[in-house]
C-alpha cells in the first residue's frame, strides 16, 4: 500500500524525534512522525495509582521494547558466536510513543566543552602515544560554543532545575565549577537535597572536592515551557526512571513537546508502525521515503518524502541504516567503513556506605534527577598523565527512591544470605541507613567493539537482528578503578560504619544480566571525515544527503554525563541547520 507524499518522515517518537517534528512543522513542512509502539497519553496510562505499580512498571517492564518481536544479538569478542538478548536486564530500551524519554529518570548534563574535542585534547596535554592502541578516539567535529544556545533551548522546554557556576563569564552560584560558560541560568532552580545529598555534599566538601546539585529535568516549582507545556512541582514521590509521572513534573516527550506538536495541522502521529527500511532510489544516494509495516493488520506501506529524520533509539538508528545500505559497513579487521563503528556505552559502578544507627537515610524519598554530585574525576579534569587511561567519571548520590521490590531483590552479597532472619535484619538495616553513591563514567571506542548485522538470527520481521560485539577494556576498567578509590575519604568525612566499594575488575567482561545503564551511543558518529565518521557536524549522512540520524548513535565516545542532554542539543543543532540551510538548497552540508 502506498501513502501520499510528505514533506518529511521522523522514524521514533522519542526526545530526537519529537524535537524535529516540532522544528520542521514550525518551519511549514508536512511532517509524518511513525513510532513502531503504541500510542501513549500521560492522562490515560500515568494516572494514579496505577503509574507507581512496581510489579507492572520496573519488573514487567510495561514501558519497555518487546523483545519478543526484535532485539540484539550480544557477544564479548570477534571469535565468539553471538546470542539473542531475551531479558531486559542490562539495558531498557523505551517503545511507544515518548520512547525512553518517557521512562528515563530526568538527570539533564550538558556536556564538556573537552568531551568534544577528547582526541584533540588528550593529544595537545600527553602527546598521540598516550592513546592506547587500537582506541578509536574521536573529536565530535562541534564546539562547546556553537552547542551552547542549542543546550539552553532543551533546558527551556524541558524545565529543568539547577544551579548554574558561571554565566556569561559572571560566576552566579554554588553550581559545577567545571561546567562550561552559560548563557542563561536554569529556567528553575534546583532541586532540594535528600538528606542522603546533603550528607554527600558535606562530606565531599570536607574530603577537599567540589560538590554541586545535578541538572534535573523534575521540576522543582511549577513551569510553562516555551511551548505552551506546562509541568507540575515534583514531590520526591520516588517514581521517575521507569515510570510515565502522574503529576507531570518529569520533563517527556509527551508532556513537554506533543501536547503542542498534535495541534499543528501538518503534523501526523502514525503508532504501531514499524520502519522496516528506508527506501533509496537508483543511486542509492537519495532517500525516496520508508516503507514500514502496520503491525495490527501486517500490511506493508510505502510512504514518499523529499526529507528523513532518523531519530530512534541509538542502535536502531544504526539497525535501520544498515538494513538500508546507508553507508558503508564498518569492518573491524580492515578498520574501514563507518555504520557500525565506535559503538560505546557507560562503565557504572554503584557502592554503598552504611551510617550509623542514629542516621535515617529515608530512601523512599526520591526524584529521578535529585542529587549531588562530584566533577573532580571526570572528562579532562585531573591529570591523567601518571593514570595511563583516557577518561573519567562524575561520582554522585543520585536518590531516585528506592521502592519495596528493588530493595528487597538489592540486599545481600558480601556473605548476606538471602532469606532468614540475617536477610531481615540486612535488609532493614541497608534501607534504613545506608547511601548509594555511584561512579557513572566514559567508555571509550575501540577497533573492536561495533555493531553489525548478525549472520545468522531474524527478528519476527524476518530481517537480521543488530550484532552488537562488546565488552569492557583495560583503559575503562582502570579508570573505575580510580574513580571509585576516590569515595574513601567521602565515605570515611561521612562518618560510614562500613562501606561496600564496588569497581569493575581486569578481565571482567561485560555481563547482560546485570543493569548497567541504558545508555549506549555511536555506530553512527558525527564527525569531518567521511572515512571515519558516518554523519557530517551537522547529523546528515555523508551518503545519503536527505537522511539526517539524530540520537546517541552520533557519539564518538561514551562521557561520564547522562547522554539526554546532549541528544536534545543535538536535535535543536541540526534542525535549526536544515531549516536555515538545507530546505533553502538541499544537498550536502558538508562537502565530503
Amino acid at each position: 500500500m502506498t501513502k501520499k507524499h510528505v514533506d518529511a518522515i521522523v522514524v521514533g517518537a522519542g526526545w530526537a524525534g519529537s524535537i524535529l517534528a516540532k522544528e520542521l512543522t514550525e518551519a511549514g513542512l508536512s511532517v509524518v512522525m511513525l513510532e513502531r509502539g503504541s500510542e501513549r497519553a500521560t492522562a490515560v496510562e500515568g494516572a494514579y495509582p496505577e503509574s507507581i505499580d512496581e510489579l507492572r512498571g520496573a519488573i514487567r517492564k510495561r514501558l519497555f521494547q518487546n523483545l519478543s518481536q526484535t532485539t540484539v544479538t550480544v557477544r564479548n569478542t570477534i571469535d565468539q558466536t553471538a546470542l539473542p538478548y531475551r531479558q531486559l536486564a542490562a539495558f531498557l530500551p523505551g517503545e511507544g510513543v515518548g520512547g525512553a524519554g518517557l521512562h528515563w529518570s530526568g538527570v539533564h548534563f550538558r556536556v564538556s566543552p573537552e568531551d568534544l574535542r577528547l582526541r584533540s585534547s588528550v593529544v595537545e596535554r600527553y602527546g598521540e602515544k598516550f592513546i592506547p592502541e587500537g582506541m578509536n578516539l574521536q573529536d565530535y567535529g562541534v564546539t562547546y560554543s556553537e552547542l551552547e544556545p542549542f543546550f539552553d533551548k532543551a533546558e527551556k522546554v524541558f524545565g529543568t532545575s539547577g544551579e548554574a557556576y558561571k554565566v556569561n563569564g559572571k560566576i552566579v552560584g554554588n553550581g559545577n565549577i567545571f561546567d562550561g560558560d552559560r548563557s542563561d541560568n536554569f529556567p528553575l532552580p534546583a532541586m532540594k537535597d535528600t538528606f542522603t545529598a546533603s550528607t554527600f555534599r558535606a562530606a565531599a566538601t570536607e574530603a577537599g572536592y567540589h560538590p554541586y546539585s545535578l541538572p534535573a529535568a523534575n521540576a522543582s516549582r511549577q513551569y510553562t515551557n516555551p511551548y505552551g507545556c506546562q509541568m507540575g512541582p515534583c514531590n520526591f514521590c520516588g517514581y521517575c526512571s521507569g515510570y510515565d509521572c502522574y503529576l507531570y513534573s518529569k520533563a517527556s516527550p509527551n508532556v513537554n513537546v506533543l501536547p503542542a506538536l498534535r495541534q499543528d495541522p501538518g503534523f501526523t502521529l502514525i503508532s504501531d508502525a514499524h520502519v522496516l527500511r528506508v527506501d533509496l532510489d537508483e543511486t542509492r544516494s537519495k532517500a525516496t521515503g520508508v516503507t514500514y509495516l502496520e503491525t495490527k493488520t501486517q500490511k506493508e506501506v510505502s510512504l514518499a518524502a523529499d526529507l528523513v529524520i532518523l531519530s530512534a533509539f541509538q542502535f536502531h538508528n544504526v539497525h535501520l541504516m544498515l538494513l538500508s545500505g546507508i553507508g558503508k559497513p564498518y569492518d573491524p579487521v580492515s578498520n574501514t567503513g563507518t555504520i557500525g563503528r565506535n559503538f560505546v556505552y557507560q562503565t557504572i559502578t554503584s557502592s554503598r556506605i552504611w551510617l550509623p544507627p542514629s542516621k535515617y537515610t529515608n530512601q523512599f524519598i526520591g526524584a529521578g534527577g535529585v542529587g549531588v554530585a562530584i566533577d573532580d574525576f571526570n572528562s579532562m579534569n585531573f591529570d591523567h598523565g601518571p593514570l595511563g587511561f583516557v577518561g573519567g567519571s562524575p561520582v554522585w548520590v543520585n536518590q531516585a527512591g528506592l521502592k519495596p521490590i528493588a530493595a528487597a531483590i538489592g540486599t545481600g552479597g558480601g556473605g548476606t544470605p538471602r532469606w532468614g532472619s540475617a536477610y531481615k535484619g540486612a535488609l532493614i538495616d541497608t534501607y534504613k541507613h545506608s547511601i548509594g553513591v555511584d561512579a557513572h563514567g566514559s567508555n571509550m571506542a575501540y577497533r573492536d567493539v561495533y555493531l553489525d548485522l548478525d549472520p545468522t538470527w531474524k527478528d519476527a520481521y524476518g530481517q537480521p537482528l543488530l550484532r552488537m560485539t562488546f565488552t569492557w577494556k583495560d583503559n575503562d576498567i582502570r579508570m573505575n578503578q580510580y574513580v571509585v578509590s576516590k569515595i574513601e575519604p567521602i565515605a570515611k568525612a561521612m562518618g560510614a560504619t562500613k562501606a561496600n566499594l564496588v569497581h569493575l575488575n581486569a578481565g571482567q567482561p561485560f555481563d547482560t544480566r546485570h543493569y548497567q545503564t541504558t545508555h549506549l551511543g555511536g555506530g553512527a558518529i558525527m564527525g569531518t571525515d567521511p572515512q571515519t565518521s558516518a554523519l557530517n557536524r551537522y547529523l546528515q549522512s555523508w551518503d545519503v544527503s536527505n537522511v539526517f540520524v539524530i540520537g546517541s548513535n552520533a557519539f564518538p565516545q561514551g562521557m561520564g554525563y547522562n547522554p539526554t542532554g546532549m541528544v536534545a542539543a543535538l536535535a535543536y543543532w541540526a534542525a535549526y541547520h536544515i531549516r536555515t540551510t538545507y530546505l533553502k538548497s538541499p544537498g550536502p552540508l558538508v562537502q565530503a
